[in-house]
């Protein structure tokens, strides 16, 4: 099998577009996906995020939009989350630049009325959250006669938040006659059973679907609970660390951990489902253009957060699987890139993290830092209080921004 996109045989709009975007190779799950999806065979693939599976599905998806009646609903694409939505709805645009359709994302906690203008108008690609979708579908303008395509993205992730009764209200209302293509890192039971139910002889695809990216660096810090953040403070001083994401599990736990870390030097935002939509959006491209090197995140709130060269994940609580772990960690050390991910564990999540490490077959290496061993009670680390000459300068700010090593 060829590893260039000439392989594929896609119209010139498409191969300039990935020229203009800096694609070089296809990925493993684009090598596979998409000689399949042109032929218009539904497909089941099996991949994790930071694997190339956006343009997996949209690079086909483009090259079918190329002929066809313009100014009807062609394609309708599922995300469980706005942020996702919205980014893909970005890449679309980004990889058909030069094809001429119309695409709209309908996502929640923003004005509802653009969304509704852009679909009468006749967007051919939605990129849609089931929830808002819906909301527009009860005024009966959404119109699925011309759908020829749905695609539904992280669907385990849809099934986690309860998006199941939703998805299926919305499926019921497509035309049969449709090529489907469900993407997943995992394939829990529930996402197997939708699949039987809405597909037609898929063909599947896997890539590395259950494990961590070969290039990821991966340690883990025994910690006890309450010296989590000052550890977190102390590796941050390390100029390595220039783009971080920090999962937490709860949400008051993500401001109050942000406010920690700005305190310390080092400029941080959060995300949860608290904030307000402008809040996450401002969150989220402050963290992007590095004003903001780490954001910390509850699990759910940052599936949506897709920005490149992130240097390391932190795992500020354990997870509570393998499948969120490798979820988790898969934000870093995407498309072939080097990342790092960090656990810090406590005494009472040791039980749990060894099955995660049973689970992705892999005992992962303990690190040490002075002080901060679970066992030990030493004196706090100086980064939120130190006021001598050697106190590294505040990054992402705007009089001097990240050091550059």
């Amino acid at each position: 099998m060829s590893d260039t996109f000439e392989a594929f045989n896609l119209i010139p709009e498409l191969t300039t577009a990935l020229r203009d975007l800096g694609f070089e190779r296809p990925t493993p799950i684009q090598m596979q996906a998409i000689p399949i999806a042109m032929t218009g065979r539904d497909i089941i693939g099996c991949a994790s995020t930071g694997t190339g599976k956006t343009a997996a599905f949209l690079l086909p998806i483009l090259q079918r939009m190329a002929g066809g009646e313009k100014g009807k609903l062609r394609v309708l694409i599922l995300a469980p989350t706005r942020e996702l939505a919205m980014q893909t709805d970005e890449q679309a645009l980004a990889l058909g630049y030069h094809l001429g359709f119309t695409a709209v994302s309908v996502v929640g906690g923003v004005d509802i009325r653009p969304q509704e203008w852009a679909i009468k108008a006749g967007a051919e690609i939605i990129v849609a959250t089931p929830g808002r979708l819906l909301d527009h579908m009860r005024f009966g303008y959404v119109d699925y006669s011309g759908l020829e395509v749905l695609v539904l993205d992280e669907a385990d992730r849809m099934f986690d938040m309860g998006f199941l009764p939703d998805l299926r209200r919305i499926i019921e209302k497509l035309p049969k006659e449709r090529q489907t293509m469900l993407f997943s890192a995992t394939m829990a039971p529930a996402v197997r059973k939708l699949a039987d139910e809405i597909l037609r002889d898929p063909a599947t695809v896997t890539v590395d679907a259950q494990k961590p990216a070969e290039k990821l660096v991966q340690r883990a810090f025994r910690v006890s609970s309450r010296r989590k953040a000052a550890l977190l403070c102390e590796l941050l001083r390390h100029r390595a660390m220039k783009s971080v994401i920090v999962f937490v599990k709860r949400k008051k736990d993500a401001d109050q951990l942000a406010r920690t870390v700005t305190r310390s030097g080092v400029n941080a935002t959060s995300m949860h489902s608290d904030r307000t939509q402008e809040e996450r959006v401002a969150a989220l491209e402050a963290f992007r253009r590095g004003d903001c090197p780490v954001i910390v995140a509850t699990d759910v709130a940052a599936r949506g957060i897709d920005v490149d060269g992130i240097t390391h994940v932190v795992h500020f609580d354990v997870p509570f699987s393998s499948e969120d772990y490798i979820h988790r960690s898969g934000r870093t050390a995407r498309a072939g890139a080097e990342g790092a991910v960090l656990t810090f564990i406590s005494p009472d999540e040791e039980g749990n993290f060894a099955q995660i490490e049973k689970a992705i077959g892999n005992k992962i290496q303990r690190a040490a830092l002075r002080n901060f061993d679970a066992g030990l009670d030493g004196p706090q680390p100086r980064s939120e209080s130190r006021s001598d000459s050697r106190r590294p300068p505040a990054r992402g700010g705007r009089p001097s921004g990240p050091r550059r090593d």
